[in-house]
């Protein structure tokens, strides 16, 4: 397991666990980052990371994508 920072951009990966605060994980949650759900890093601009996750593009802050774990 490594946070979703640490992943090759194009890959496909698993969310196994989300960390963080209880209301940092039903913000990732609304994201649609749930566990047991598919996640790909589109590209990383300065501090923030566009990933794919349930056919959608999301922007999320490398703070953030350091709480997802693949």
């Amino acid at each position: 397991m490594m946070p979703l920072t640490l992943a090759n951009i194009g890959e496909d990966n698993i969310i196994r666990k989300i960390g963080g605060k209880p209301e940092v994980k039903r913000h990732l949650e609304t994201l649609g980052f749930v566990v047991g759900s598919n996640v790909k890093i589109i590209s990383q601009l300065g501090g923030n990371v566009i990933v794919s996750v349930k056919e959608t593009r999301v922007a999320i802050s490398r703070e953030m994508a350091q709480k997802i774990m693949v």
